[in-house]
């Protein structure tokens, strides 16, 4: 507000400047709506990228082979084609360690570009790495394994590889 002189007398006048802090409101919370939506979209990717790693466990650890296999991304369906795949998980797992069931915990996920699934192989865009460790008590006892799993995107969907590298 300002006072301003209006033939002899002084009156006291609002400024426009609503319109004006309307505008950046409205600017600020478009330009906050934006920014939220790029990070969704971007931490949304980690997570289908973690929950498939999941799931794929889930299966695993209820024997359910043929759903864990359908996870894994096609350049895993050439090494295991599908009944070998079931037969050498059951026959190692629950055969050899006689441990019916495991625990599992997922690691944090690692954002890779370019990554390989073996050294002569293409090139992924871009793949998120996560450590998983499987803690078994079998009958030779207690142990754990580690495996880093890889998630890569193919025809659109979040399927698992492994590292072949040597």
């Amino acid at each position: 507000m300002e006072w301003t002189r209006f033939g002899g007398d002084f009156i006291l006048r609002r400024r426009r400047t609503f319109g004006f802090v309307v505008t950046c409101i409205i600017s600020l919370g478009i330009l906050l709506l934006l920014l939220y939506l790029v990070i969704s979209l971007l931490l949304n990717a980690e997570r289908q990228a973690r929950d498939v790693v999941e799931q794929f466990y889930v299966y695993e650890n209820n024997g359910d082979y043929g759903r864990s296999w359908e996870l894994l991304h096609e350049k895993m369906h050439i090494r295991f084609e599908r009944s070998v795949y079931l037969q050498d998980r059951a026959h190692v797992f629950n055969g050899h360690f006689g441990a019916d069931t495991f625990d599992f915990d997922i690691g944090d996920a690692r954002k890779i570009k370019n990554w390989k699934m073996d050294k002569s192989g293409e090139a992924f865009g871009s793949a998120y790495e996560f450590e998983v460790k499987q803690d078994y008590h079998g009958k030779y006892g207690h142990f754990v394994f580690v495996q880093y799993v890889y998630v890569v995107r193919e025809d659109g969907e979040w399927r698992i590889v492994w590292d072949y590298k040597k």
